[in-house]
């Protein structure tokens, strides 16, 4: 990618994050800086360049970006995420913090639940600038730790790189298999060597799952059918701590873990659940109005931007950074049981 020395004209005009905060100051500012690793101001902005209808539009290479283009990425993330470059973030990770017992017992209402966290290895380059030697390490080294799991985190683990149909079958059906980022990851190089040093395992129940090398070096995912909130989280923990023993993660004191993309920073925790609403979903005013007082997040079936299918809704999260863990399950928690309450009503 070569480095431009003049402002990039793309951003005229777009809505990022990215366009708002690089103003032509702060460009001339940072525009020959890099960081140890050699990553670059125009590798940073490279997909919101590309992309101009990119949400944020930046993404970093390494911890150090953070300090390195600090009058870019602090206005970012003060905006998405209320958190000032004076904050700390704090971290709590014990199940027994947590209240939640099963809101919906019945299975009447919550389908599923998915709690998932991204994680980077410390003093190793994120996606965006990793080498193809240090990815195809950290595949080697995090399969080998998976490999050796036992009882209920017990599993298998599937390279993407010549992967069987058989394999490639079943992963698709059990919607595991991921497939090379959109064109706002390409942008952002992580999308380099593909599959090379990609890889899932997932457990014998099906209920966790490690994503190697997407977009980031490690997604840590725990799942179940059903509302059983606590248990999905004290899974994950579990499997957080055993893979922990072995890796130190990227973490600092101000951002808490360290993610390419500055919306997953802090938690770097999406928890979520797939619940039908079909009464609420008719009055979106209402829906929306309880989700933001419990600071969740309302999307489609499908994720981000999709729509809802048959009154089912994907609730999760909405903050990440200067918040716990548990806080981030209990925020969820707190939203879904105010959620069924309503649609209870309604009906």
């Amino acid at each position: 990618m070569s480095q431009s020395n003049e402002y990039p004209s793309e951003l005229k005009g777009s809505k990022s994050l990215l366009a708002k905060y690089l103003t032509p100051e702060i460009f001339e500012e940072l525009k020959d800086k890099k960081t140890s690793n050699g990553f670059t101001l125009a590798q940073a902005i490279n997909s919101g360049v590309k992309n101009p209808d990119s949400g944020i539009g930046a993404y970093v290479g390494d911890e150090e970006s953070y300090e390195v283009f600090a009058p870019l990425f602090d206005e970012i993330i003060q905006e998405y995420h209320g958190f000032s470059k004076d904050d700390k973030h704090k971290s709590n990770l014990n199940p027994d913090d947590l209240n939640a017992p099963n809101p919906d017992p019945t299975g009447e209402y919550i389908l599923s639940t998915r709690i998932r966290v991204g994680r980077n290895f410390a003093n190793i380059p994120l996606g965006p600038a990793i080498s193809k030697e240090q990815r195809d390490s950290i595949e080697k080294n995090v399969s080998s730790i998976l490999s050796s799991f036992d009882g209920g985190l017990g599993g298998k683990y599937y390279p993407l790189n010549n992967m069987s149909e058989e394999d490639s079958a079943s992963l698709i059906k059990d919607h595991f298999l991921f497939k090379a980022g959109d064109r706002f990851l390409e942008a952002a190089g992580l999308n380099r060597d593909w599959p090379s040093g990609r890889g899932i395992f997932h457990n014998t129940e099906k209920t966790f799952l490690v994503w190697i090398n997407e977009e980031d070096e490690l997604r840590i995912i725990s799942m179940q059918q059903g509302g059983d909130i606590k248990e999905v989280f004290s899974r994950l923990m579990l499997g957080i701590g055993e893979i922990q023993k072995e890796i130190p993660f990227a973490y600092n004191d101000h951002l808490g873990y360290i993610t390419s993309c500055p919306t997953n920073l802090g938690t770097a925790m999406r928890a979520s659940v797939h619940i039908k609403l079909p009464n609420l979903g008719a009055k979106m005013d209402e829906f929306t109005a309880i989700a933001d007082k419990h600071n969740v997040q309302i999307r489609g079936i499908h994720g981000e931007h999709s729509e809802s299918e048959g009154g089912v809704y994907d609730i999760s999260n909405k903050r990440r950074l200067g918040v716990t863990e548990v806080e981030c399950v209990q925020d969820m928690y707190d939203g879904v049981v105010a959620l069924i309450k309503r649609e209870k009503e309604l009906s």
